[in-house]
């Protein structure tokens, strides 16, 4: 995945791969090889080319071991990921130990809503991973339309849904002109 990242991130900043290979001393033919997913930047090239790129080296750190999935591919999951910003937060209200099965997480997030219930209840915590490629029926924690939520993915032949919970909730139906990002996958709940 971090390959697809890079090559789309190169592409949409309309920088050559020559130009991008003598901006980090890094050989034309290595550079292909990671855009096609064929070999993995060592940590200090995949600085040198953020640094190169002008953005930011984490968002693109927590896509560094995911493979993409037919599925994934094909609803382009590269355009839905953003690899510019990072997540604001507003408090840090403790720690959570995290169990060995979600050991992946970037962080615990408190759920805001009532949306998700009975599946994730309002003030219960979800372990998200940052920037994880999502299969169908994936709970993942989303940007759309500016509004951070939390949704079940839905895969659909032509077209991607964002499914609450609660049945009086409407889906999402993805457009492709809507602003939609993927943060991260929900790997489940904190139990206390």
């Amino acid at each position: 995945m971090i390959g697809d990242m890079l090559s789309k991130i190169r592409e949409d900043k309309k920088i050559s791969k020559t130009t991008l290979a003598q901006s980090t001393n890094i050989n034309v033919g290595h550079l292909t090889h990671i855009e096609k997913g064929e070999r993995n930047p060592s940590h200090k090239a995949l600085k040198g080319l953020c640094e190169a790129l002008d953005v930011p080296y984490q968002p693109l750190m927590y896509t560094y071991d995911k493979k993409l999935t037919e599925e994934q591919l094909g609803y382009n999951i590269v355009n839905h990921i953003k690899y510019d910003s990072i997540p604001m937060l507003d408090n840090i209200s403790g720690f959570a130990k995290c169990p060995q099965e979600m050991g992946s997480a970037s962080i615990c997030l408190k759920v805001q809503d009532e949306s998700m219930s009975p599946k994730f209840e309002k003030d219960s915590y979800v372990f998200i991973e940052f920037n994880s490629p999502l299969n169908n029926k994936d709970f993942g924690l989303f940007e759309y339309k500016d509004e951070i939520i939390i949704r079940k993915f839905i895969v659909r032949k032509n077209d991607l849904v964002l499914r609450a919970e609660k049945d009086d909730i409407q889906d999402i139906v993805i457009t492709p002109d809507d602003n939609f990002y993927i943060i991260g996958k929900v790997l489940g709940k904190l139990e206390n």
